[in-house]
Parts: C-alpha cells; structure tokens; sequence
C-alpha cells in the first residue's frame, strides 16, 4: 500500500481493481508502433503485459488526510453498477470498503469526497446500493464536483445518443448525491484543505480538475487522468480516444509535466500501477519519470 507522508499531509492509495485493460490501439488509435515498442524495455512487464499486449491499469482512490480532514480523491467503480460494454467495471462486487477500512478510514469519517470528473471508475463508490436504492456512501461528506462537468453530464445524461453505462453513471452515482443536498459546485481552482489547490485540466473531460499539493516544501500533483499510463510521460502528445478534447487534454499533460519539473513534485494519477506515481525530468520536447524516490519521506 502508498501511505506516506508529504509535508503534514498523510497519503494513503486505496484500490478497487488492477488489470491489462485496453491495448494501445484501443486507447490511442491510430499510434506510431515503433516509438511504442521503443519505450518497452522499462514498460514490460511493470505497465505493459506482453502475454496480453495490454497496458497495465490501476483504478484507486486517493486517500488524503491533514489537519483532522479525511478527503477521498475519486470513488472508483462502485459495486452492483450496470456498466453495459464496460466489462471490466460491470457489476462489480470488491471489497473496497474494507479495504479503505484497513487503511484507517471508516465512511462516516470522511469529510471530503473530491470528484475530479464524473467518469465510470471515479465516481462508483459515490453511492451503494441499500434497500434497492442508490444511497450516499460517505454520509458526512460533501461532494465536490466540477460546475463544468456537472452541468456537461447532466444533459449529457438525457441524449438518445448517450451509451447506456454513462447514462446509468450519471443517475446511480451522481444524481443521488445531487439529490441529497450533498454536492458543492467547483470551478476549479479553489483550495479545498490547507496545501491542497484544484488545478483546471481540461481536456478528458470539460472540467476535469487536478489537485495541488504543497506542505512544507514538499509538493505532489494528483494528475487524475490527465495521466493514463506512464507511457503518456515521454509520449505526452498522443492522443487519446477517450479525451472529450484530445488536443486540449495534450496541452494540460504537457502544463502538468512542466509543472511537476519546475516544482520537483511527485505525480500522482489515478491508474498507474506501482509505485504509482514518479518524479519527471525534461529532455528537450520531451519527459521522463523515475520511480526510485516515490517512496522517500
């Protein structure tokens, strides 16, 4: 398990599921196969499955806890969701409760509840399912959300067009936290715990947002998706299928990676594997990571 200190903020990573979930065709399409395969010796097999041909993914939340506040960045899947053409995310039954247990956090202890978008695997855990009904999970929270996907999600949720697992994402996992009065609107750049700044990346999303941390000279950026794989490091300017804006999502990755260089802060996202996160090094037009200091107090 990530738990470490940085500054006066405890860091802890919570997982639900970790798999070789989508080849590189799948999530950039149309992809320059021999700068892939040039970045495989340090790729396989700790990001890259070759038995598979998959990309190795993490879905976790981060846990951050500071000045007696629990905040909780991103929920995951959730259980008993129906993500139609999502297999991997489909009704799902993980112990994620325990294990956020495990890692000291009770839900009724949970102040914050920090969606940094409202996609399928960030905002599960949201609710449970409890006497048929879809109820908070943390129910001392307050749920904070972008103002800009909100409003996006919402009537994105009422298009014929709209596939049946976003739909469903929006009315299971969203709205009833909408409905119970629980969800405070962001825009973005607020800052939501001492140390701890939202940063507007939008891209994957139209208000996905990122998290700044700096606590006594120590800094971290919690990416979201702004980072899928670490091999969006070196090839930050490819182009993902999944990203609402592709060229606007390349341009954050690369403010993202910029920033990470200038301040010596750890990069944080929700999806890699371990260690998790690394420390990034310019090269010119381009970026690296090291993993060998994730881990340093």
């Amino acid at each position: 398990m990530f738990d470490r200190m940085i500054g006066d903020v405890r860091v802890t990573r919570v997982e639900e599921i970790q798999g070789p979930f989508v080849t590189p065709a799948m999530w950039f399409g149309a992809y320059d196969v021999k700068a892939f395969e040039a970045q495989l010796p340090w790729m396989a097999p700790r990001y890259f499955d070759p038995a598979s041909g998959r990309m190795l993914s993490s879905v976790h939340t981060w846990v951050l806890r500071q000045g007696g506040k629990t905040i909780l960045v991103d929920t995951c899947n959730g259980n008993h969701k129906n993500r139609p053409g999502w297999d991997a995310f489909h009704m799902l039954d993980q112990p994620y409760l325990q294990r956020l247990a495990a890692a000291g956090v009770l839900p009724e202890e949970v102040d914050i509840v920090m969606c940094t978008h409202l996609h399928i695997d960030h905002v599960g855990w949201n609710t449970k399912l409890e006497n048929g009904k879809w109820v908070p999970t943390f129910p001392n929270a307050r749920y904070l959300m972008s103002r800009t996907d909100k409003e996006f999600f919402e009537q994105n949720s009422k298009r014929p067009e709209t596939t049946p697992a976003t739909v469903n994402t929006y009315n299971d996992s969203v709205l009833p936290i909408i409905e119970a009065g629980m969800d405070v609107l962001v825009d973005g750049t607020e800052e939501i715990a001492a140390g701890l700044r939202l940063v507007n990346a939008p891209g994957h999303t139209p208000g996905h947002v990122g998290i700044d941390l700096n606590s006594k000279g120590k800094r971290a950026l919690f990416s979201a998706d702004a980072f899928h794989f670490p091999l969006q490091v070196p090839l930050w300017h490819w182009r993902g299928v999944f990203d609402a804006d592709p060229d606007l999502a390349c341009k954050c990755r690369r403010q993202f990676l910029e920033h990470c260089v200038e301040h010596d802060a750890l990069l944080l996202p929700a999806h890699f594997t371990a260690p998790h996160g690394g420390h990034i090094s310019a090269h010119g037009d381009s970026f690296a990571i090291s993993f060998d200091r994730v881990h340093e107090a």
